[in-house]
């Protein structure tokens, strides 16, 4: 039986009010995420204690924030520190989204910081790796990628990077309504696998889930986790409606079986 990892990533959506009010819609729609799968929910930061809160008493559902600082403490106005992430009750943490590099400057030097910083807190990095358009209309993607994946586990040992989780997001894709076929999320999803289990063997490249990130919607969702390395979603505006989320929930349960 497969075992997915169905993740929302809420970007700047959901003060705490909205979050209540609809993760209390998806325990409607779910009553209990079924024990095919995992469940984790990325809000803003503002939005963590209150998720914590609605999602405590549901098994197999986890929280996650969207970013972190690699510094312990310090002069850093509006960053938010691992320890801090971890008091909400977060178990997950997205490292290097494309929006961070893009609109953040976000080099693989910092996002391997980070991503070293969350493991050290007892934290599971989501990685998030993927090509531009450009990049794969020049036949860069899968070096780009490659390299990606490479810079981000700088360093990390094995028994950190088993806590790793990594998600393949075709930059292209994000919020456009456009989404990788099939085909190519397995294609990339493959050689990611492929490069971990050369960086830390096959028993760890086997147990790495690695998620798809971009526009997966529920008239999708079935096609894309049925690739035998796709492990999941990264799912960006078809998480913020209780209805579309649910299905996506209740297609990977069908899928697990």
């Amino acid at each position: 039986m497969r075992s997915f990892l169905i993740a929302g990533n809420w970007k700047m959506n959901k003060g705490p009010s909205e979050t209540r009010s609809m993760l209390e819609a998806l325990k409607k729609e779910v009553s209990e995420v079924p024990e095919s799968l995992d469940l984790l929910v990325c809000p803003p930061f503002v939005s963590l204690i209150p998720a914590a809160e609605v999602l405590g008493p549901l098994d197999r559902a986890y929280l996650g924030a969207q970013d972190l600082h690699y510094e312990e403490e310090g002069a850093y106005t509006g960053e938010i520190s691992a320890d801090m992430i971890r008091e909400t009750g977060c178990d997950f943490v997205i490292v290097g989204h494309s929006e961070r590099r893009e609109y953040f400057g976000e080099t693989d030097v910092v996002v391997n910081q980070k991503v070293k910083k969350a493991l050290e807190k007892e934290l599971k990095p989501v990685i998030c790796v993927g090509e531009s358009l450009e990049q794969r209309k020049a036949g860069e993607h899968r070096q780009l990628v490659r390299k990606q994946v490479q810079a981000a586990l700088n360093d990390v040992k094995p028994e950190h990077a088993v806590h790793v989780v990594i998600a393949y997001e075709p930059i292209w894709a994000i919020g456009t309504g456009e989404t990788a076929t099939p085909e190519q999320a397995q294609q990339m999803q493959e050689m990611i696998r492929s490069e971990f289990e050369e960086l830390y063997g096959s028993e760890l490249a086997e147990a790495l889930r690695i998620l798809y990130g971009g526009s997966m919607k529920p008239h999708n969702a079935g096609e894309l986790l049925s690739q035998p390395d796709v492990d999941g979603g990264l799912i960006g505006g078809a998480s913020l409606q209780a209805e579309s989320f649910a299905e996506i929930i209740r297609t990977a349960d069908d899928l697990s079986n």
